[in-house]
């Protein structure tokens, strides 16, 4: 049975790659991703591919919260009581975990591939978190999309590639090496879209998009499943060719946004990395 079904499918190839919008999907109550399931993938991943932390978080953060000093695998196991949030890294890196990731990205892999060319880098992460926790307002450098299993929570998203939003400065420090947090103020509420996500649905966020995530009463598991193109790529590269000039003195103009390519940075860049001077 396929976990996107074909209305599914249609609404996601009218509007990607850059329209954020609300799919159904048939994943249900799949057994890699019961809690017992998670948690013990957890405790079997490196520690690099797990972050966790306390759940009653502001909006805006700066640098990475502090750990709870829980384990991670009881920190799972309890998230309905335990008050924190997890986030499980490149789940690809099991097998059982590979399959399921593969197996839902070949499903829109023609929708994907006809508008963005060669769907690269295929990641998966699988966020826990317990009622009302909070993910900090931040960007993701992938193509999403993010599939609610268990519970509920809103995700407010912000246009893409606006810097009202997120400095272009900001994007230009994150692909030289920087943070991806962005600095909140209240009043950019008011430009936030709200989408209410219930167990199966997703939502589509589109590379680079400002978001945060407020989580619901109940305790909340979701799967973003992720891939880069070379569109994603070459706006990346651009931003840090961008990033080198203004390093120089010369203030340089925004990259645009799909369906430009940004070809002459990103391969300025490109260039640049191979000399040794990026």
């Amino acid at each position: 049975m396929s976990v996107f079904l074909p209305e599914a499918r249609t609404t996601f190839a009218a509007n990607y790659p850059e329209v954020p919008h609300i799919l159904r999907h048939a994943l249900g109550q799949h057994p890699l991703l019961e809690l017992d399931a998670l948690a013990a993938l957890a405790e079997g991943l490196p520690e690099a591919s797990i972050e966790y932390n306390y759940a009653d978080l502001p909006i805006g953060i700066e640098g990475k919260p502090d750990a709870t000093g829980i384990p991670i695998g009881e920190t799972i196991r309890s998230i309905g009581t335990c008050g924190s949030w997890a986030a499980l890294k490149n789940i690809e890196q099991h097998p059982a975990y590979a399959a399921l990731l593969d197996e839902l990205l070949t499903e829109i892999r023609p929708e994907i591939e006809t508008r963005t060319g060669r769907m690269m880098k295929t990641q998966g992460f699988i966020i826990i978190t317990s009622p009302g926790g909070v993910t900090p307002y931040h960007f993701d450098p992938e193509h999403n999309i993010l599939l609610q299993v268990r519970g509920s929570k809103v995700m407010t998203q912000f246009p893409a590639g606006n810097a009202a939003y997120a400095p272009d400065e900001v994007h230009e420090s994150y692909h030289t090496g920087g943070p991806r947090e962005l600095k909140w103020r209240d009043e950019l509420v008011e430009g936030g879209r709200e989408f209410p996500l219930a167990a199966g649905e997703a939502l589509f966020v589109p590379v680079m998009a400002p978001h945060f995530v407020r989580n619901g009463p109940e305790s909340s598991v979701s799967l973003s499943i992720t891939w880069r193109s070379e569109w994603s790529y070459a706006e990346a590269d651009a931003r840090a060719f961008n990033a080198m000039l203004r390093r120089i003195g010369i203030r340089p103009p925004a990259t645009a946004r799909w369906p430009h390519r940004n070809l002459a940075k990103a391969y300025g860049w490109r260039m640049l990395r191979k000399l040794g001077v990026g």
